[in-house]
């Protein structure tokens, strides 16, 4: 039964009292689904939230439940999410500040506009943890301050704050501050692995190497640190550390072409990607043994089209449109669909904003992969797309039937063929123009059956036995139809607990 409640939970046409009725027998994934209703009443949602407790935190968030709902010294965690959201008072956060449970107070460090008093007193907090989440979003000053304190797991978020003064975060990659003050348990007494580096240096020494190995590597990925105090960790041993800088879009020339070199092809991928390469280092990366570095590359926006077409043939570069096709002028995507090369022409059929006549000349291509790429664009009328089944059939049936253009008649066509092309039947049943006959021939096969049992077109007759069938997806989808009978929606309710004398 929980699957056809849950079901009932999603319905948008459930009527405010079946909600209620909802509501009385909800269980966890239940009260889930109840609690994202765009009509959930705030009386709803207060009784939701007594109904399952674990709701509660979830209905915060939705925006459902207020402070006067809320008893903070019974409901923390409730209370915590609504100063999250920022719906909660400051006399809480002051309550919670001195919270015996650490996790109470960790919570409320990661809360936003916290009053300074709190702040303050989080700061002096005994607990690392604590003061780390305050460290992890502090504004300059308090990030400069905590940048030099005791704990390497606080200076590890400081290294992490973005608002944090770049002089701070330089001073950190330089091991200005105390060293770790704890050992970590996970290495304590093992020497370090290959990707730490050489023993000698003082964060590889086997006793501080997780701390100061994370804090190094959150500051590389922080784009506040200052290029040049990440530059010497290009050709650092630990490919960790060499890795962040891939990324980054501060770095000379020569940075570049050190990380063009680096043998981990993740990195080099990694580079490919970024748009402040320059050309010498695409080209390089162009030819590269690497199938994830070259295709990393064309997904750059500033890849030169000359690179991108010859990437095009030897390269799997997915169905949605390359960032600079995307960006490409309209000479040039026509210059791309006048390719000999089919694989080219492919890159421009991508475009989802291809003028008319272009659109009609790629979907006549006599290649069916550029003609399938073309299939599901809107803008191709009945006959065209008509002219594709015939001319291509199963290599663009699927393509066809995700079209937003294609008509009822087309769509129960394609799904009465046989034998049935699979992919296309799943995007029939969820089609927007698909109606009774077309759904109706997507039901023998088993996912397009859970699509369709939540299609509105749907007869209602089949929809009410597939509430009551052996498949329980797709009695779930059936039960979330906002076709099904109201009458029927009453029935798969359970009565309503009776109150307690």
């Amino acid at each position: 039964m929980n699957h056809l409640l849950r079901g009932l939970a999603a319905n948008e046409n459930l009527p405010p009292a079946l909600v209620d009725r909802l509501i009385a027998v909800a269980d966890d994934e239940t009260a889930d689904r109840l609690a994202v209703r765009s009509d959930l009443s705030h009386a709803q949602a207060v009784a939701l939230a007594g109904r399952v407790e674990e709701s509660a935190v979830r209905l915060a968030y939705e925006g459902r439940l207020t402070a006067a709902d809320t008893d903070p010294r019974a409901r923390p965690d409730v209370a915590l999410a609504l100063l999250d959201t920022g719906a909660g008072p400051a006399a809480w956060a002051r309550r919670l500040a001195a919270d015996p449970v650490v996790e109470h107070r960790e919570k409320l460090a990661a809360c936003p506009n916290l009053p300074p008093d709190v702040l303050d007193t989080l700061l002096a907090d005994p607990e690392a943890h604590v003061v780390a989440e305050v460290a992890l979003r502090a504004p300059a000053h308090v990030a400069a301050r905590l940048a030099a304190h005791p704990r390497a797991e606080v200076r590890r978020a400081v290294a992490a704050n973005e608002a944090a003064p770049p002089s701070a975060l330089a001073s950190l990659l330089d091991g200005d501050g105390p060293p770790a003050t704890h050992r970590c348990p996970a290495h304590e007494g093992e020497p370090p692995s290959s990707d730490h580096g050489p023993a000698p240096e003082p964060f590889w020494d086997g006793l501080h190497t997780c701390a100061a190995h994370e804090l190094i590597r959150a500051a590389l990925h922080n784009p506040a640190t200052p290029a040049e105090a990440v530059t010497r960790f290009a050709d650092h041993p630990s490919r960790l550390l060499r890795w962040p800088l891939a990324a980054r879009r501060d770095l000379t020339p020569e940075v570049y072409e050190t990380l063009a070199r680096d043998p981990v092809p993740g990195i080099r991928a990694e580079l490919a990607e970024n748009p402040a390469i320059g050309d010498d280092v695409i080209r390089a990366l162009a030819d590269d043994a690497c199938h994830d570095v070259r295709r990393a590359l064309a997904e750059n926006p500033r890849v030169p089209l000359d690179v991108l077409t010859r990437l095009a043939g030897g390269t799997r570069t997915g169905a949605a449109p390359l960032p600079r096709i995307a960006s490409a002028s309209p000479a040039e995507v026509a210059a791309l669909a006048a390719s000999a090369d089919p694989a080219v022409r492919m890159l421009a059929a991508r475009r989802r904003d291809l003028p008319a006549g272009l659109l009609d000349a790629l979907a006549a291509d006599p290649d069916a992969k550029v003609a399938g790429a073309v299939a599901s664009h809107p803008g191709l009328a009945e006959p065209r797309l008509r002219d594709l089944v015939r001319r291509h059939g199963v290599q663009v049936i699927a393509g066809i039937a995700a079209n937003p253009d294609a008509t009822p008649a087309l769509l129960a066509e394609l799904a009465r063929r046989r034998p049935p092309v699979r992919k296309a039947l799943r995007a029939i049943a969820g089609h927007a123009n698909a109606t009774a006959p077309a759904l109706l021939a997507c039901l023998d096969d088993p996912e397009a059956r859970v699509v369709a049992a939540g299609h509105p077109a749907l007869p209602t007759q089949v929809i009410t036995a597939l509430v009551t069938g052996a498949d329980l997806r797709s009695a779930e989808a059936a039960a979330a139809n906002p076709s099904l009978p109201h009458a029927v929606m009453t029935e798969l309710l359970p009565p309503a607990p009776a109150p307690a004398v």
